[in-house]
């Protein structure tokens, strides 16, 4: 009877940390976009090799991603909203599963908007996440897609510019490691960023804005 109780009392305390670890987990950020795709991944098959694609919401809505690069295998766990800070945090759910051929980042842009941190913070926390990277892939070729200066954020354009240039700079550092320029062609002759190819919300783009990504990309993709 004794031995019954103290089973029950430890079954009980094992169920209430249960509980508490997984309300815990659930109220962090973007843990449920995480969940999905660990769901996606056991309900479909990762492909051999792919290209991952790793960011915030300007890949999130790249949705056909794989008609832009026909001939490539894109697999796209980008997460809208998302900051340097929580590639690092799910680093592990984000770059484990899939011993991609080469890592394709978009991802800073939502750091510079959200606490006003300098574009050096920021560029530690990418460094970080490169280090992180290098550390489960040391020659996995990593590419990252500079901040696109949309119009809603203009304000936040000079820091962007910093932030970009520092990017660039340590990437050349680096080996097996790329610098993809995309402000250049989302100006228009005047030199000034097109509006025409972003939504309403001049943050996220149209398919006209994707095209003339895929467009520089393309030589740079695997």
């Amino acid at each position: 009877m004794k031995f019954n109780k103290i089973l029950f009392k430890r079954l009980f305390f094992f169920a209430l940390m249960l509980s508490y670890l997984q309300f815990f987990a659930q109220d962090k950020p973007y843990w449920k976009e995480i969940q999905e795709f660990k769901k996606l991944d056991q309900t479909n098959e990762i492909p051999k090799k792919p290209i991952l694609f790793l960011g915030s919401s300007s890949f999130t809505y790249w949705k056909d991603v794989n008609d832009y690069f026909p001939n490539k295998n894109i697999v796209n766990r980008a997460f809208g909203g998302s900051r340097l800070l929580d590639l690092n945090n799910y680093s592990e759910e984000l770059l484990m599963p899939y011993k991609p051929r080469q890592i394709v980042i978009y991802c800073g842009e939502n750091d510079i908007a959200t606490d006003n941190p300098t574009p050096d913070e920021v560029l530690e926390r990418f460094k970080t996440f490169f280090g992180k990277i290098r550390q489960k892939y040391p020659k996995v070729p990593v590419a990252y897609v500079s901040i696109k200066y949309s119009p809603s954020r203009e304000k936040l354009w000079p820091q962007m510019k910093e932030l970009n240039e520092g990017i660039e700079a340590y990437l050349k550092t680096q080996k097996r490691a790329k610098y993809i320029d995309i402000t250049k062609v989302m100006n228009d002759e005047n030199g000034k960023v097109r509006t025409d190819i972003f939504k309403e919300d001049m943050l996220h783009m149209k398919p006209e804005g994707y095209r003339l990504w895929a467009n520089v990309m393309k030589p740079y993709l695997k």
